[in-house]
C-alpha cells in the first residue's frame, strides 16, 4: 500500500519498465509528464509563436522524442528525467522562437492599436534575467537543480519532491527547495 499522495508505480520503475519496452509503461510515463510539462511550456513559449506552434505539439514531440530513444537512457530517478525533459522541451521552444523570428507572424496589423507587449529595452532585460538564471542554475549540483526545477518550474508538491528525489519527508524536500533557491539567488548575484 503507497502512502498518501504517493504515486502509485515508483517512477524509476516505470523508466526501467519502458526502457525493457513495456509500451503500458512508457504510457503511463507519458501521462505521468505531459501535463506538468505543458504547464510550464505554455509560459515559456513567446505569444509570438504560439500561432505556429502549439505548447501541446512541443510537449508531445519532446516526449516522444526522448521516449523513442529510452534504450540509450541512463536510468537515473524521476529528478533526472524531469530535468531531462525540461531541457529537452526548452531547446524546443528556443527552435521554434527563432523559426518564428527568420520567417516573421503573418498577421494583419491595425495601425489604431496600440503595443501593449513589452518594450526592446525590457525583452533585453527580460532575457538577459533569464539568461542569468539559466547559467546559475547550471552551476548548481544536480540535487539542487532537480528541486529548483521539480518545485518552481514544475510545480510539483513538497510530497512528490519527497518521493522522486529521495528525501525523507516532505518537510526535508521544502528544506532543500528553499537552501536550493538561496544558493540560486547567491549565484545568479554574482553573475551581473
Amino acid at each position: 500500500m503507497t502512502a498518501p499522495g504517493r504515486r502509485s508505480v515508483d517512477t524509476h520503475v516505470l523508466l526501467v519498465a519502458a526502457k525493457s519496452g513495456d509500451q503500458q509503461a512508457l504510457e503511463a510515463l507519458f501521462a505521468r509528464y505531459a501535463p506538468r510539462l505543458q504547464r510550464w511550456a505554455a509560459r515559456r513559449l513567446p505569444i509570438s509563436a504560439r500561432g505556429m506552434a502549439d505548447t501541446q505539439d512541443i510537449v508531445q514531440d519532446a516526449l516522444l522524442d526522448t521516449f523513442r530513444r529510452f534504450s540509450t537512457f541512463e536510468v537515473r530517478g524521476e529528478g533526472a528525467l524531469l530535468a531531462y525533459l525540461r531541457r529537452s522541451v526548452l531547446n524546443r521552444i528556443i527552435n521554434e522562437s527563432r523559426r518564428v523570428k527568420r520567417r516573421g507572424v503573418p498577421a494583419a496589423l491595425d495601425p489604431d492599436q496600440a503595443d501593449d507587449g513589452p518594450s526592446p529595452v525590457e525583452q533585453v532585460i527580460g532575457r538577459d534575467r533569464l539568461a542569468r538564471y539559466e547559467r546559475a542554475l547550471n552551476r548548481l549540483s544536480v540535487r539542487d537543480r532537480e528541486a529548483i526545477i521539480g518545485r518552481i518550474e514544475m510545480g510539483c508538491s513538497y510530497d512528490e519532491l519527497a518521493t522522486s528525489l529521495h528525501f525523507p519527508s516532505p518537510a526535508a524536500a521544502r528544506k532543500a527547495v528553499e537552501r536550493a533557491v538561496r544558493r540560486l539567488a547567491e549565484a545568479m548575484a554574482h553573475d551581473r
